[in-house]
Parts: structure tokens; sequence; C-alpha cells
């Protein structure tokens, strides 16, 4: 059995926010730790019957990074629904939500920088 780690390092500042976020993991093509903005881990937990959940993002990230990284997290996790259950349908449906979302958020960034 072949045995991977990943490791997430998360730098804080003085009030405990992130300062800096890297990774890395074994396996990988790169040797050093890759910088990262912001990360939305999921875990289940099959004996409690509930996700379990890191969101961390840094100082620097941006709204239109963080729309950015949602409409793409959501995205995946159709593809990934879609494998896991081969509901094609359903998937469509996170997919189409999806779409509106990022439209809708940035509709809102253009709106709030033109005010």
């Amino acid at each position: 059995m072949n045995k991977h780690a990943i490791n997430i390092n998360v730098h804080l500042d003085q009030e405990k926010m992130p300062e800096h976020i890297d990774w890395s993991a074994t396996g990988s093509n790169s040797e050093d730790p890759r910088p990262a903005k912001g990360v939305l881990l999921s875990l289940w937990d099959g004996q409690e019957k509930t996700a379990l959940r890191i969101d961390l993002w840094t100082k620097k990230m941006m709204v239109d990074e963080m729309n950015d990284f949602f409409f793409q997290t959501l995205m995946t996790m159709a593809d990934t629904y879609t494998r896991a259950t081969r509901n094609a349908e359903l998937s469509e449906e996170l997919k189409a939500f999806a779409r509106d979302f990022k439209a809708r958020a940035d509709k809102k960034l253009i709106d709030e920088e033109q005010q």
C-alpha cells in the first residue's frame, strides 16, 4: 500500500488571521511548497455521518479571486458528484447554479466598483 501526505502550512499574524498559506504533497512534481491564498477542505466522517470543514483565506485574497475560487470549486464538485453517483442530471443543476452564482457575483462586484 502506498502512503502519501498533503501538508498545509498556515502562517498567522498577531491577530491569528492567515497571513500566508502554502502546501506540499508527496509525489508532487514540485519539491518546494506552493503558495495558496485560500483553502476549502472538507472531510467526511463516516462514523459520525457529518462533514468536517476547514475554510481559510489570506488577507491578500481579493473578492474577484474568491468569486472565481467558489465558481471553480462548485464546478469541480459537480464533476466529482457525477463520477461518484452517475447522477448527471443533478450535477448539471449544480453547474447551472455555479454559472448563475458567478454571473451574479461578478455583477455585484462591478456595481460596487461603479459606486
